[in-house]
């Protein structure tokens, strides 16, 4: 301890203050003695803390908290005064050193039956602190006091009082500093995770081998900090000298996986003993028997008074502690590079409350229905592909039973298209405020509502309607659904699997609705068609309301108003305007004001989006490269894939003579590649190669895959012209799609989640629309400057075939881009770092 300085307070509250015991994140420690000669332990909070309202709130809460925190194995709180000027805590003063000091300075590691009671005794102290509704966030050595009677549990709680800064970038360093330092992290920090009590299990494993070994985990302090945060995430722990009737307990708490780690309880009960004898050795014993000798002893230096000085003085705003972790930026750790979901509240929507800790705010395990869950995403994901896809199938049937002409099927085609891009960024917008799964449920009911009204339609002005809503709705499914697959699955190597299928199905759900739109049309009819979406919408409404979880997945923030009107206005106004520019021509002027308005209101959405307190899309979000590559990527891959679908069915079925349901099972092995490289190759690369150089091997493989359909012939074979290049197509957007989507959402704030998953689905939307105008084009010029002499078929084989090179261009641009704004890679070392 040192003495007080000319700077520090000389009481708090009924405390006289008599020495400095150290310094913290949040404030200074000093130890005082209260007008009965008790000592105790005081932390003073920091000056610049003490001014927001929000701190002081929490802070209160977790003094409150920590107040019913009991047992013999930590330091009781013995009074506080959150409102005071600065605010302040008391506890009950421990006379030992810690256990860093104990290990690295006097003594040297622990024999094995004084780790063996180490571990009985920090598993009981966990559980008194969980069971009064807080997490300790920062079990290590230094919090761990020894006495004569036992380890005892210092600094639990009030860490959680600074979460509510962390939007305020002024303090971010410093709030980061109070969950975690090196050495005795969990995964789940260094991830950004919303944290839970298994948290602290695994740090109390890495205080365990400490003091087994007197060895940091993961050599904390032999590499960089970034090497050291990758190997706590990614590897195996090194359990060596760790004594062998301990090391499977151990090992068992340091497991990636929270809900596979033990409870504190369980923790308890695996290293309960009869031994009666002390629990360390006779010579550490007798230094702490001085070191409590000396604190009887001690007397603060007196300093006379000024003459001057009248009064004693009040107490003022504290020197900031000199930093002990400063831990890198958040954003070099993000679900794209392998490390999970963003930092920040809301937790994960797919945790659940422990049973014996129910009390907690915070969430537990990741929830253990969290697949089935994805299986209802899954599912509602291919009904919104598949309510697009089979009503393009269903035009003719659709045209020739309510007499419309070719100019009345435009309103229906371009509607959904237009609605369905506009409310993207809204649907991920309202997934944030409201709720993911009420999103979902909401969601789900529209879509089955619209297809219901679509399918009895008849007349035009009625099948439009049900086209808006279905777009609408199926807008709301998608940006939701995504946003649950980001932040739900927190685990590196669940997150890939997850983001793999939910690639699958997003590449290759408009194949099965062709398939499945053919069947309906060609065993049934087209109203059939459109109403087969109920069916699917129901299962799924069962599923949502059953296996997605019902908390942590809402912030109640502010709905942004300007932002959706100005973000939804621009995509409607660009999305319509490429639409217009096929049949009009893109020199009228409605398609020039539209695109010109399109793209002013995007800059008046970005500078909105900069300006607002509560932005759909913070600034962060759209201002990070990766995210950026990620976005422009998504926006010409989608461009040169689209041009694929229609191409392959116009061969099939105008040339090829097949019918409409076998056109469509023609894609499945386009649609089996696709699955098997997302899901098997994809998920597992994901966390081992930079994702930029992913994409531009999919998109290269996609290129070529392009190419080798141009070689499609009018007397051409399915097995030789166009089989192959299926493949290839199928295969390089399974393994681009995967990295896209998980950089495009890594690394956000769990609330800013759905915002980002709107934006990536309408990055890929407008990347279609573009695609949808490119194809018209070239299909229009090349039937315009071909030979009279030649077929129809001819004419547009030969069209399809000019757009395919095209579409090849784009998605070899989209992995140019790629590789050269997602810069991060893996060095030697392991560990992710920009290039």
């Amino acid at each position: 301890m040192d003495q007080l300085t000319a700077e520090d307070p000389p009481r708090m509250g009924p405390y006289r203050l008599i020495a400095r015991l150290g310094a913290g994140g949040m404030g200074l420690v000093y130890l005082g003695r209260s007008e009965g000669g008790r000592t105790v332990a005081v932390k003073v909070v920091q000056a610049e803390y003490a001014g927001h309202p929000e701190f002081r709130k929490r802070f209160a809460r977790e003094v409150a908290a920590a107040r019913r925190v009991g047992g013999s194995c930590t330091a009781a709180v013995l009074d506080a005064d959150p409102e005071a000027a600065i605010p302040w805590v008391a506890t009950q003063y421990i006379a030992g050193p810690d256990l860093h000091a104990v290990v690295a300075k006097h003594f040297g590691p622990l024999p094995e039956h004084s780790v063996h009671t180490l571990a009985h005794r920090l598993a009981l102290a966990l559980r008194a602190v969980h069971g009064a509704g807080l997490i300790h966030r920062d079990l290590k050595p230094s919090n761990v006091l020894v006495t004569v009677d036992g380890p005892r549990l210092i600094d639990f709680g009030i860490a959680r009082a600074m979460d509510s800064l962390a939007e305020d970038h002024s303090l971010h360093t410093r709030t980061g500093m109070l969950i975690g330092s090196p050495g005795f992290m969990s995964p789940e920090q260094v991830r950004g995770l919303e944290l839970t009590p298994a948290s602290d299990v695994f740090c109390l494993g890495a205080v365990l081998v400490y003091a087994a070994t007197g060895r940091f985990l993961f050599g904390a302090t032999d590499t960089g900090l970034n090497a050291h945060l990758f190997r706590v995430a990614e590897e195996e722990a090194d359990l060596t000298g760790v004594p062998e009737p301990l090391a499977d307990l151990v090992r068992a708490c340091l497991h990636k996986d929270p809900a596979r780690r033990p409870t504190p309880q369980e923790v308890a009960e695996r290293t309960a003993t009869d031994q009666a004898a002390e629990w360390l050795p006779g010579a550490v014993l007798a230094q702490l028997g001085r070191h409590a000798a000396e604190l009887l002893d001690y007397a603060p230096a007196v300093h006379a008074p000024a003459p001057a000085e009248t009064a004693a003085p009040q107490p003022g705003p504290l020197p900031p502690p000199p930093p002990e972790y400063a831990p890198t930026a958040p954003g070099h750790f993000d679900p794209a590079q392998g490390f999970g979901p963003p930092p920040g509240p809301p937790p994960s929507a797919w945790s659940v409350p422990p049973p014996r800790a129910a009390a907690l705010a915070d969430p537990a395990s990741p929830h253990p229905r969290r697949w089935w869950g994805l299986v209802v995403i899954a599912l509602a994901q291919l009904m919104v592909l598949f309510q697009a896809a089979n009503f393009s199938m269903a035009i003719p049937a659709i045209q020739a039973d309510l007499g419309l002409s070719g100019d009345g099927l435009d309103p229906m085609t371009n509607a959904y298209f237009i609605a369905f891009a506009a409310v993207l960024l809204v649907g991920g917008h309202i997934a944030d405020v409201v709720g993911r799964k009420q999103t979902v449920i909401v969601g789900l009911i529209g879509c089955a509502a619209a297809s219901a009204l679509g399918a009895a339609a008849g007349e035009s002005g009625t099948l439009v309607w049900a086209r808006v809503l279905q777009g609408v709705f199926g807008a709301l499914l998608t940006s939701a659904g995504l946003s649950l697959v980001a932040t739900g699955f927190t685990d590196p190597k669940e997150r890939g699997r997850a983001f793999g299928i939910y690639a699958a199905v997003t590449g290759g759900g408009w194949a099965v609705g062709l398939a499945a739109g053919g069947w309906f049309l060609e065993v049934l009819s087209w109203r059939a068609a459109l109403s087969a979406a109920i069916p699917v919408a129901v299962i799924a409404l069962i599923g949502a309301l059953t296996l997605l979880p019902d908390r942590g997945d809402r912030t109640g923030g502010h709905f942004d108003l300007p932002g959706v009107l100005l973000g939804s206005g621009a995509v409607a106004a660009l999305v319509y305007g490429l639409g217009e520019g096929q049949s009009r021509g893109w020199d009228t002027p409605l398609v020039l004001a539209l695109l010109a308005g399109g793209a002013l209101l995007i800059v008046a959405f970005v500078w909105w989006q900069t300006a607002t307190s509560s932005p759909l899309l913070p600034p962060y979000v759209f201002k990070d490269p990766n995210r950026a590559g990620s976005f422009l990527s998504m926006i010409l891959a989608g461009a040169g894939i689209l041009v694929l679908y229609p191409a392959v069915a116009y061969h099939l079925q105008s040339v090829c003579g097949y019918a409409p349901l076998m056109a469509g099972l023609a894609h499945l092995p386009m649609i089996a590649a696709l699955a098997i490289v997302s899901t098997q190759v994809s998920a597992r690369l994901l966390r081992r190669a930079a994702p930029g150089v992913l994409i531009l091997a999919g998109m290269l493989l996609t290129a070529v895959g392009l190419l080798l359909l141009t070689g499609m012939s009018v007397d051409g074979a399915y097995a030789t012209e166009v089989l192959p290049g299926m493949l290839l197509a199928g295969s390089g957007i399974g393994l681009a799609f995967v990295p896209i989507f998980a950089t495009a959402t890594g690394g956000v704030a769990a609330e800013h989640s759905g915002g980002a998953a709107g934006a990536i689905n309408t990055a890929h939307e407008v990347g279609a629309t573009i695609g949808g105008a490119l194809l018209s084009s070239v299909l229009t010029s090349h039937l315009r400057d071909v030979a009279a002499s030649e077929t129809v078929d001819t004419k547009l084989l030969g069209g399809y075939t000019a757009t395919l090179w095209w579409a090849a261009g784009s998605v070899l641009l989209a992995g140019l881009v790629a590789v050269l704004m997602i810069r991060d890679r893996v060095p030697r070392d392991g560990a992710r770092a920009p290039l």
